[in-house]
């Protein structure tokens, strides 16, 4: 995935300024895909430039409103149903797990157990941004609502795994 995708996606359901889509990215896809506010703005910049997306509107301080236009569509479209989601190949978390021996086992299971509490202190960030969402019919709530879900299921599964994995290291 990359940004490029993650905007125009924003974009189609409504036009937005860039400070508009950076605090949709904190609200909704934080736990997707984050993003900070120079990143957007670029981005923003080479989509408006390869015509993705264009301005729609422009107000005071330079404030610019975008929208998503045909070959903008067309190009999310391609990217959901004519591309292969990549495979996540890298876990920092999982490559220090592999190499906790080198630890005593007072460390790797004290690893372990800041992973099981990152996990749980994920899931109720995720917890408490759901509840604070006006949930509406719309398609951003529709599906974020499924994406959000999974962050809470993986982090309690990760929780669950953590603390086994610590019951694991004698």
């Amino acid at each position: 995935m990359s940004l490029k995708h993650a905007l125009l996606g924003l974009l189609s359901e409504r036009p937005a300024s860039g400070y508009d889509l950076l605090k949709q990215f904190e609200t909704s896809l934080a736990n997707v895909w984050p993003a900070t506010q120079s990143q957007i703005y670029t981005e923003l910049t080479k989509l408006a430039g390869s015509g993705l997306i264009t301005v729609v509107a422009e107000g005071p301080r330079g404030r610019k409103e975008y929208a998503l236009t045909d070959d903008g569509l067309a190009e999310l479209r391609h990217w959901l149903t004519g591309t292969t989601p990549q495979r996540n190949t890298r876990s920092d978390v999982l490559l220090r797990v592999f190499f906790l021996g080198v630890l005593s086992p007072e460390q790797a299971r004290a690893y372990l157990t800041e992973l099981t509490e990152l996990s749980a202190e994920g899931y109720e960030q995720l917890r408490r941004l759901s509840d604070s969402i006006d949930w509406d019919d719309g398609n951003l709530s529709v599906y974020g609502r499924i994406a959000l879900e999974y962050g809470l299921r993986f982090n309690a599964m990760r929780r669950e795994w953590a603390e086994w994995a610590a019951r694991q290291i004698t």
